[in-house]
């Protein structure tokens, strides 16, 4: 199968990531991590916005009643609709940032951290609740990075980059089990970084420095590939009115000669259909 992908947001973003359809706004989120930015972008009518924070930003994700959670170097904060902020859990570690993040089927957020060297062990995979509680849920990481889950809720995918696998977890009531690989990306075609799960279960991977996007079915079988111009393909995420619109970041960070669209947020429309996500309970 042949994908075509369109530039959605032509932008020049150090380390793009996490993108993240906001149905209740008919947006996609997503950030600049290294550049403290948080983009918003409305294929509808093609506005944009753009917000800089005051540190590096793993993610944004939407909240239920409208606003944003942030996935922020010194915690986890909280962005109102009229732009308010306040912290949720603050909790600083020097030299390390936070990396990308998901919201789980019951609400909670799934934070992840790094190193800024990316030394194994330096990171984190914390559960963080409506309410500010917080669970630390996998502390021998290296960098963190795409976590998701199956339709039924019953799985969890996750992504510890250097490691160059997906693994897969049971999951139920907010807690995890039974670790295992679901799939390993050779050498030679990059690394594992964000990811998404689609309607029918199958599994999409953005690959750091291998300029694709994977998808896995459910048994862990590669059966498709979207391959773009650009090395750095940092996560991916279903968007638009029927999420059939694949939607792409991309980082420059780095890259000596960049392609034109390093650093841009792309699409490929109707490449799949995807899942609605829920928002942050908090």
């Amino acid at each position: 199968m042949t994908y075509k992908y369109e530039v959605a947001v032509r932008a020049e973003a150090t380390l793009g990531e996490g993108p993240t359809w906001d149905a209740a706004a008919g947006r996609l989120i997503w950030v600049d991590i290294l550049g403290g930015r948080v983009h918003t972008y409305e294929p509808a009518t093609g506005r944009r916005t753009l917000r800089v924070v005051d540190q590096h930003v793993g993610a944004a994700k939407p909240r239920v009643g409208g606003g944003l959670v942030l996935n922020l170097v010194d915690g986890v904060g909280l962005l109102d609709a009229d732009e308010g902020f306040r912290w949720l859990h603050r909790e600083r570690v020097p030299g390390r940032r936070a990396n990308d993040a998901a919201v789980a089927p019951d609400g909670s957020l799934w934070a992840g951290t790094m190193r800024y060297d990316e030394a194994p062990g330096g990171g984190t995979l914390s559960r963080v609740c409506g309410d500010g509680s917080v669970e630390a849920v996998l502390d021998d990481v290296a960098v963190s990075n795409g976590t998701g889950w199956s339709p039924d809720g019953r799985r969890m995918y996750y992504i510890d980059s250097p490691t160059r696998c997906v693994d897969v977890f049971d999951h139920a009531a907010g807690r995890i089990s039974g670790r295992r690989r679901f799939a390993e990306i050779e050498e030679g075609a990059g690394f594992p970084d964000g990811l998404t799960v689609d309607a029918d279960g199958c599994v999409w991977v953005a690959l750091w420095d291998g300029g694709a996007v994977r998808r896995y079915t459910p048994d862990g079988e590669l059966d498709r590939v979207v391959t773009l111009p650009t090395p750095l393909v940092t996560a991916c995420a279903f968007g638009g009115a029927d999420l059939t619109d694949l939607y792409v970041t991309t980082a420059r960070v780095g890259l000596e000669s960049p392609h034109p669209v390093a650093g841009s947020l792309l699409v490929v429309p109707g490449a799949g259909k995807g899942l609605a996500q829920p928002a942050f309970a908090g």
